[in-house]
């Protein structure tokens, strides 16, 4: 499957936003979840040139933010359709991705948050070569959760 990257049109963000609903407790995920997360995503202003629109076959099947921490580590964000999720394609997805920053940005080091509940994605982001340097507590979706920072060498 390849993979094609485009600056998020604002079409694109609304779907997402709108549309995209996760099951379960991956619900904590939907961009409604959280009001100053979604006014961020929906606003292209915000939004600028650093989030991606993720196409395959002409088709929107995920999205990747990237954000420069300094010159040499960027931050990266990133989800997958709610109906592609817990299908295998998780791996394959991140690779590209990762790909793709090192192609357009040229990073030492990529960083990523990820909630401690979603062993699913934090198995995908160690099998990738993603360390665990630090674990912190971030208020979002109305309370305070645990999250890992994780951190990959290009």
């Amino acid at each position: 499957m390849t993979y094609l990257y485009k600056v998020m049109t604002q079409e694109q963000a609304e779907e997402i936003a709108f549309q995209w609903h996760y099951d379960g407790e991956y619900s904590f995920y939907d961009m409604e979840s959280d009001q100053e997360d979604l006014e961020e995503f929906i606003n292209q202003e915000k939004r600028g040139n650093s989030v991606y629109s993720v196409l395959t076959n002409n088709e929107l099947i995920g999205f990747f933010s990237v954000n420069k921490v300094d010159d040499h580590i960027y931050d990266i964000g990133l989800g997958v359709r709610p109906d592609l999720t817990g299908k295998g394609v998780g791996f394959k997805f991140l690779k590209s991705g990762i790909e793709f920053v090192r192609t357009e940005f040229k990073p030492k080091k990529l960083t990523l948050s990820v909630a401690t509940f979603n062993q699913r994605a934090i198995k995908v982001y160690r099998k990738i070569g993603f360390k665990e340097i630090k674990t912190f507590m971030q208020a979002t979706n109305g309370s305070k959760f645990e999250f890992i920072k994780m951190e990959y060498e290009c």
